[in-house]
């Protein structure tokens, strides 16, 4: 599965990730990747770096989350 993310406008641009889904019972290395993230609470909104980092760990919980570019609003 191929996750599409919003492009960034200029490199080292910004993504707001928001927790749309429960953690519970959910792979502890999901659980790790959003609270790597920042994220803490559900409809909670964070900004972060678009890195291949910050990528890869929304990429493995991607279902968990919604993401977009924060360059848009």
């Amino acid at each position: 599965m191929t996750i599409h993310f919003p492009s960034s406008e200029a490199k080292g641009g910004t993504l707001k990730v928001t927790l749309v889904k429960s953690l519970a019972g959910r792979l502890k290395n999901h659980q790790a990747s959003v609270r790597g993230l920042g994220i803490r609470r559900i409809h909670q909104t964070v900004e972060v770096k678009d890195t291949p980092e910050n990528r890869g760990m929304i990429n493995t919980a991607h279902y968990l989350l919604r993401v977009e570019d924060a360059a848009a609003n």
